[in-house]
């Protein structure tokens, strides 16, 4: 047997080796610092074995930075968590832990209720057990042996999970601990070189709110120490930048047990939201998009015809109509209300492209468990829109859209990513129309020369999307908006234009929102500027302060000035210290704080800058400075 290494050069191999043995087969070194298989973006456990002319790639220790090696890298510490907590606390349930995008998590059913401060005992386990050192064995067995293991160990979840898998039963071992697990794994527990526990959280068995509350343990691994201080580091700041603090810290909205997952949104929070509509609709407008409204409740047949009820009912709210014996939905996406409003009436070829916009509330039935400030929030207002168009405009239309999605990000400076997700098994149309719309998104990006990456089998269920991700100032990435092209709901609701050639063809839809939701944006972007927003999203812009209330009508005047040339400017009344009212602006990160005293007048302004430089201008020129920012 033959596999290729990554200088496409051939390694011959006898039948059934595994990547650990060609490893060995290259060097003792190898064998030794590697930790994974690569093979064509696919990862794979060492003790798997290869296949004929497979290509491979060997992942180690020194790809400290890779997400892969990351990935096997957490996965055994998770299982390495799991061991200590068993051992620590007799009686609790193992459920599953795997790794994710920052660490990783295993959640327990314990007997008793345990707290943040149980951490550093657990914490201290699994040192103990990297101190003494972890092999990790595979082994493959019948779902029936695996079953009765679990059930005599007295593992229910565990039991279930094999109950529900598909496919073979693997185990890996490590220490004392069996789990049941598909890898893949280090060889042993020396490459974990920093290992932190970083908290609890409560989380429903299997997602669904309806199964027991376990607890989640968090944690994060890392090939060095110094890697894991560089992430606490910023862990800690994203904590001060968390948008839930700062949204009360600066009076931009808060959230209520009242309406769960619907954010009450301040006069402050009001600003933003509504400088974002302007922008959108000032722009929709530069690129031809007309403003609707549609509905908020649909009968449920509407989203029958859209494929919404078969693909997305569990997210959706129902009610029912006084006098009216059909049941209604609030709508989740604006899509179907914009087949309805492109079908009133008779369409020609001459009026195609037509791009409908809308910023309208939808609601989703989110899980309570997963709801989070207004990332993930039940009540939400995307920046929609909906093109309409013949085969021949897909591209242009696209180009569009990805034009003006790198415009946005480029306003908020974040650097874009795209993935284009493709046909999920569950999908409406045939596989021949699958291959044009992908094929479509693909070129598109291809011509406008960008970087993309296949997100495969995660597209809509009516077409292939592109997915938008933007990167914030701390390296996080954030999936925002999405471009997503479909042929098959303008079939469902009978859509049609008349052609140049006096035939009724089938319109494609580009279903387009690049900000996402307006929620989630905002608290991303509260984020991005640790709450300090530009000068021209901003909800305070120039705060003037007089000194005593001898100053305050002087103050007032340069205040009601700068509102009249357009600018958002308050006074902050003397009340307390001048020294305490500019700590209090900066704490409320307000651009431009106008100090106004005896010695100040509209031709001599003490100006101080968000960041502590000062300078004295005459109002004319502070109204000329801002009106550049």
């Amino acid at each position: 047997m033959k596999v290729r290494l990554p200088d496409n050069s051939e390694l011959e191999l006898p039948e059934g080796a595994t990547g650990l043995d060609a490893a060995r087969a290259i060097g003792p070194k190898l064998a030794e610092q590697a930790v994974l298989v690569r093979s064509d973006g696919h990862v794979q456990d060492l003790r798997l074995p290869l296949r004929e002319g497979q290509p491979v790639q060997f992942l180690t220790t020194r790809d400290t930075k890779d997400p892969d090696a990351l990935h096997v890298l957490r996965h055994s510490s998770a299982h390495l968590l799991a061991e200590a907590v068993r051992r620590l606390y007799p009686g609790v349930k193992i459920a599953i832990g795997p790794p994710i995008e920052n660490g990783f998590y295993y959640d327990f059913d314990f007997p008793e209720p345990i707290r943040e401060e149980d951490l550093e005992r657990i914490q201290a386990e699994i040192e103990r057990e990297l101190a003494e050192g972890r092999e990790w064995t595979r082994a493959e067995i019948s779902r029936d042996e695996a079953k009765r293991l679990f059930e005599a160990e007295n593992e229910p979840y565990k039991v279930e999970l094999v109950d529900t898998a598909e496919g073979d039963i693997s185990l890996y071992t490590q220490g004392d601990f069996t789990d049941l697990c598909r890898g893949p794994h280090l060889q042993d527990s020396k490459p974990i070189k920093a290992l932190k526990l970083t908290g609890l959280a409560g989380a429903y068995w299997r997602g669904d709110e309806h199964n027991k509350q376990l607890t989640r343990i968090y944690g994060t691994a890392f090939y060095t120490t110094e890697d894991l201080d560089a992430y606490l580091e910023r862990l800690e700041e994203a904590r001060r930048r968390d948008h839930r603090r700062l949204g009360v810290q600066l009076d931009l909205f808060h959230l209520s047990d009242h309406s769960p997952g619907s954010p009450f949104w301040h006069p402050k929070g009001m600003v933003i939201w509504n400088t974002l509509e302007d922008l959108r609709r000032r722009e929709n407008l530069r690129r031809g998009y007309v403003e609707v409204k549609t509905p908020l409740l649909y009968d449920v047949d509407t989203y029958v015809t859209s494929g919404h009820y078969d693909n997305y009912r569990d997210n959706m709210f129902f009610t029912t109509s006084h006098g009216d014996e059909r049941r209604f939905a609030l709508k989740p996406m604006n899509c179907p209300g914009h087949m309805l409003l492109f079908g009133s009436q008779l369409r020609s070829y001459r009026e195609l492209p037509y791009r409908y916009a809308e910023s309208s509330t939808l609601h989703r039935d989110e899980l309570g468990g997963t709801l989070h400030g207004l990332l993930r929030v039940k009540h939400i207002t995307q920046d929609d829109a909906h093109i309409f168009c013949t085969q021949d405009q897909i591209e242009d239309e696209i180009f569009g859209c990805l034009d003006y999605a790198s415009f946005l990000y480029d306003l908020f400076g974040m650097e874009a990513r795209f993935e284009l997700s493709t046909r999920p098994e569950k999908k409406l149309g045939t596989d021949e129309e699958w291959d044009f719309t992908e094929t479509a998104l693909m070129s598109a990006l291809a011509k406008r020369g960008i970087e993309y990456v296949v997100n495969a089998g995660d597209g809509a269920f009516y077409g292939p999307k592109i997915d938008l991700h933007m990167t914030d100032a701390l390296g996080r990435s954030w999936q925002m908006g999405t471009i997503q092209l479909d042929s098959q709901m303008p079939q469902n609701f009978g859509l049609t234009y008349m052609g140049p050639d006096n035939v009724e063809h089938a319109p494609y839809v580009i279903h387009r929102a690049l900000l996402g939701s307006l929620e989630r944006f905002i608290g991303i972007l509260t984020e991005h500027y640790a709450g300090a927003f530009p000068f021209w999203l901003a909800p305070v812009q120039v705060r003037v302060l007089p000194v005593g209330e001898a100053h305050h009508d002087g103050a007032e005047g340069i205040a009601l000035r700068l509102r009249e040339a357009g600018f958002r400017a308050d006074v902050g009344e003397p009340t307390e210290t001048i020294g305490k009212r500019i700590r209090t602006a900066e704490l409320e990160k307000i651009p431009y704080v106008v100090v106004f005293g005896d010695r100040e007048s509209e031709e001599s302004l003490a100006v101080r800058e968000r960041g502590g430089s000062q300078e004295t201008l005459a109002l004319v020129d502070l109204v000329a400075k801002l009106a550049t920012l």
